[in-house]
């Protein structure tokens, strides 16, 4: 019988991913028609070119015996287990290592092969500590595996090799553990570490039985470059790299497959359980998004989720000055819809609103918002999105006709020339981070524009690389230099701009962009960026035969962020660079549903699908749908709504999953906004900054416990599986459905597929969407309607939503905040590996170990020009605030620029962030704000009183819980 491999199969899920074939798929791969037939243990067989021996046998269910290879990296052949016959060939060749050829006769098993394995495990074993029974691996060891199934029963030499001898452990990683006495030098971890994650922190030392796994220069792990991805612990296949949970727990018993919810790269894991408690979590070779690989955040920081912190009842006070008292779930619902009634009754229909999370799913930021527009009856809705990728959706709608990116992260791997401006993958989507590295390894060159060096610049082996260290706040006077040069020297694409571009916009761009006050010299005293750096990076991007650009929150957060990304998506039209692989306009999305939290309608003015509310067809659709009639006004964005407090004329908040009192800017002006409200909701999984201000704490579920979809920052839309139980009763789509319908809007669903359901039919990008669907595929990428049933991986391929591409004017228009006597250094931020977001999550993990607090980045000169060393403590100063920082002494910086993280609460970094914001978007400028430093002695005023609320605030929280506990008794 022919057997037929198709090789995206494996994505659409024909292909089992819980299954190991050896080597991976062959990036030759062909098309049905251009297969190679060979006979395999006299099974006929048709695979592409350039498929390995083994991959070939496996896929037709042959299984051949291997220790060295994996499907998730490269063929190397050094175990010699997996050796075959083929025909007219000499000796025994390893099969992981051998091409198919047309008409290959191979046999996989015979006398002679079989004792040739007996033999190589001899060796193995020998060097091995005999301890199966005792061994955590046991039930999952791949070692034992293969000495079964080449029938190895004794073993001649003994048990008496190297490795036996006494070696310490290594337990310096809080989640593994390394144990060199069980390892067999297979090299898989450190090609793991090579190949997947790009790291290179594990090295082979020594030779022959010398041979041992080093970490760095023979380091502990933690000591090393080691990232803690788990690349190397899964490819580990014996016990030697080992999760800590495995070894206190057991092996697991069975496993559900969910979506990480963490970043928006959107990783599939396998929740591997023992009844209803994780494990571990593995990364699942079918994700699409990540393929199997993971970073420290999704594989090992799970452990917030069972945190004692956990909210598990709700609760109530009148006033944030008094206790909390826990009640029941029927009565919370009572008294939060009874103060929302009050305060419209007193204040009026527009007094009240709420904001959705993007680290919810779909499907409750969609009821959210139904919620808030029919049970409330308004349009104050916002989202957190709004303070990080609102210029996102906004720019690229002007220009592309669509608010979203264009590519899949798999299209990286034929890109050429990658740009990425203002962003850090590494740190902040470090699993797509390790796939943009193995494309520079490969030979693409990289131009980051970026005020600070940031990793990727360090990837090993990378050959031809630019660095734009520009000013904060001058992002748009250096994509124009860039669109300057590339017009002024003749490297558009001429024929697309006919083809794709609307030609009255091109004709007004062209003339704007080619005045010389755009040009690279007239930009430099602006930018700071070298006139001849600039061209040569315009040169690189339109030259290349694919140019991709990538994009981060450093775009985003600006004054003048929605311009910047319509100046980036004028770059990619000139040149071309739109609707294929390899190319397009890629935002990495920060958290894990901030796509998806716009798409389902969370902004005041646009219903889901980006509906706009004034559009009376698209209204009218979802009145008949929801039984109501809507405002066609948009609503308050989230600074309204604080602006509004503060005024008195907005008085209730409905906050689901969101920190706000943390995350946005001007911390005073935020608190004092929620301070003023006469009822603040907050539905958490712990109590957060923002719940310290609550009258009403509704217990939030994590992913982990519930069911729904994620979309990440690829259009990908997830599923999220529930695992185990939620701690408080509730998943979080079940507590809006009983909030609204306290108040008299009935919400009645039994299960989020409803909802999708309910979505698609209101959503012409998600008509075709459906939990049957991403049963059947694994994953969407919207659109996925009529016209594409399967979703759009590329979008933009032939033409674009508006017909043609719009080059828009973008004008560069210099921040307020900019250095002065006063303030002569510029603060800019960002995020760092191990920690996420707010750090409500991680900070509840032993990630804990990497980054305990938030510190303050500065150049050399910096340092010295005050009198600063490593470690002093930093009174940083701006027109918003003041807070104090340890000094990190970098030459990550340039002159002139500080920088950092938000992932503390205490450490106050948004206290001295300003309300500067986008003006088309309102997004606050996070990267630029002007500041003094000097060295101090002490924490801040701020901190101090900061620490003595958050103490009073655990207190009546304890006391809540106290209560309840004799209550109960």
């Amino acid at each position: 019988m022919l057997q037929h491999f198709d090789p995206k199969q494996f994505i659409n899920k024909k292909i089992d991913p819980d299954k190991d074939y050896g080597t991976p798929i062959s990036k030759n791969s062909g098309t049905s028609e251009q297969l190679i037939t060979l006979h395999i243990d006299g099974v006929e067989i048709a695979v592409p070119p350039g498929t390995s021996v083994l991959r070939a046998a496996a896929l037709a269910d042959i299984n051949i015996p291997k220790l060295c290879a994996s499907d998730n990296l490269e063929a190397f052949g050094s175990c010699r287990l997996c050796a075959v016959q083929i025909e007219g060939r000499r000796g025994y060749p390893a099969s992981c290592t051998t091409p198919v050829d047309a008409g290959m006769q191979v046999t996989t098993q015979n006398e002679k092969i079989g004792k040739l394995r007996r033999n190589i495990m001899e060796l193995y074993i020998s060097d091995h500590p005999l301890d199966c029974l005792t061994c955590p691996a046991n039930g999952d060891c791949e070692l034992q595996d293969m000495a079964g199934a080449v029938g190895l029963r004794e073993v001649r030499y003994g048990f008496d090799g190297h490795n036996h001898l006494e070696s310490e452990k290594d337990t310096s990683n809080p989640y593994f553990s390394f144990d060199p006495s069980k390892c067999i030098v297979c090299s898989r971890c450190v090609r793991a570490c090579e190949e997947v994650q790009g790291t290179f922190a594990l090295t082979i030392d020594g030779r022959g039985f010398d041979s041992k796994i080093a970490a760095g220069q023979d380091d502990a792990f933690i000591d090393s470059d080691c990232v803690s991805c788990g690349a190397c612990v899964q490819a580990c296949p014996t016990s030697t790299l080992m999760e800590k949970n495995v070894i206190e727990m057991g092996q697991p018993e069975h496993s559900i497959v969910t979506t990480c919810a963490y970043c928006g790269v959107g990783c599939s894991f396998k929740a591997d359980m023992k009844g209803d408690k994780v494990v571990r979590m593995v990364p699942y070779k079918g994700g699409a998004a990540n393929q199997g690989h993971s970073c420290v955040k999704g594989r090992f920081a799970f452990g917030y989720a069972t945190h004692k912190d956990r909210i598990k009842e709700p609760m109530i006070r009148d006033s944030i000055d008094e206790p909390w008292r826990a009640v029941s779930w029927d009565d919370a619902m009572s008294f939060a819809a009874k103060r929302l009634k009050e305060v419209q009754a007193e204040y009026g229909r527009e007094s009240i609103g709420g904001i959705t999370s993007s680290r919810c799913t779909n499907e409750e930021t969609y009821l959210v918002q139904k919620l808030i527009r029919a049970g409330f009856g308004n349009n104050n809705t916002d989202t957190c999105a709004r303070v990080c990728h609102s210029p996102t959706g906004y720019g690229l709608k002007t220009t592309l006709g669509e608010s979203a990116g264009t590519q899949t992260f798999d299209s990286v791997k034929y890109a050429d020339t990658i740009l990425v401006i203002g962003a850090n993958p590494t740190d902040a989507h470090p699993v797509f981070g390790s796939m943009m590295r193995r494309r520079l390894r490969e030979g693409a060159k990289l131009i980051v524009a970026d005020p600070r060096k940031i990793d990727l610049l360090n990837t090993p082996h990378l050959k031809d690389a630019i660095h734009l260290p520009l000013r904060p706040g001058t992002n748009v006077a250096l994509v124009n230099s860039l669109a300057y040069t590339i017009m002024s020297e003749g490297l558009e694409d001429k024929a697309f701009i006919t083809s794709r571009c609307d030609d009255k916009a091109f004709i007004k761009w062209q003339a704007f962009i080619t005045e010389e006050r755009n040009s690279p010299e007239a930009m430099e005293s602006v930018t700071g960026v070298a006139a001849t750096d600039v061209r040569k990076a315009a040169r690189m991007y339109a030259e290349a035969g694919n140019g991709a650009i990538f994009y981060g929150l450093g775009v985003t957060e600006h004054s003048q962020g929605s311009t910047m990304v319509m100046g980036i998506a004028n770059l990619a039209l000139a040149t071309g660079n739109i609707g294929r692989e390899g190319v397009g306009v890629n935002p990495l999305r920060g958290q894990n549903n901030v796509q998806g939290s716009c798409d389902m309608g969370s902004f005041p003015h646009e219903l889901p699908g980006y509906q706009h509310v004034a559009d009376d067809e698209a209204r009218g659709r979802f009145e008949a749908a929801w039984g109501v009639k809507l405002d066609d006004e948009p609503g308050l964005r989230i600074p309204n709504m604080f602006d509004a407090a503060l005024a008195g004329s907005f008085k209730a908040l409905y906050v689901q999953g969101e920190d706000i009192a943390q995350s946005d800017p001007n911390t005073h002006h935020v608190e004092a906004a929620l301070k003023s409200l006469d009822c603040l909701i907050v539905q958490d999984i712990f109590l957060n900054e923002t719940a310290k201000f609550a009258h009403v704490l509704l217990p939030g579920s994590t992913f982990l416990e519930k069911n729904g979809t994620f979309t990440n920052a690829e259009r990908r839309i997830n599923r999220v599986r529930k695992v185990m139980p939620p701690l408080a009763g509730k998943e979080d789509w079940e507590v809006t459905v009983a909030l609204s319908n306290a108040l008299g809007y009935e919400m009645s669903y039994s299960h989020p597929s409803e909802i999708m359901d309910e979505i698609a039919s209101l959503t012409p990008t998600f008509s075709g969407v459906s939990y049957a669907r991403l049963e059947e595929l694994g994953s969407i990428q919207w659109p996925c309607n009529e016209q594409h049933p399967d979703g759009m991986p590329v979008m933009h391929v032939e033409d674009f939503p508006i017909g043609k591409g719009n080059l828009a004017i973008t004008e560069y228009v210099a921040t307020e905040e900019r250095a002065t006597r006063r303030f002569p250094l510029l603060l800019t931020t960002g995020r760092i590996l191990s920690q996420y977001n707010v750090g409500a999550q991680t900070r509840r993990t032993e990630n804990q170990t990497w980054h305990d607090e938030d510190v303050l980045e500065l150049h050399p000169h910096d340092a010295q020009e005050r009198g600063v060393r490593e470690g002093d403590w930093l009174g940083i100063s701006s027109r918003a605030g003041h807070t104090v920082l340890r000094a990190v002494i970098s030459e990550r910086m340039q002159p002139g620029v500080v920088y950092t993280t938000f992932h503390h609460p205490g450490s106050g970094a948004n206290v001295i962030t300003t309300d500067s914001s986008d003006w088309a978007t309102n997004c606050p400028e996070y990267k630029v704000t002007a500041v003094q430093v000097e060295k101090v002695t002490q924490p801040s005023v701020w901190q101090k009183n900061f620490a003595d609320f958050n103490e009073k605030q655990q207190g009546h929280l304890r006391s809540g819980r106290r209560n309840n506990e004799t209550a109960k008794q």
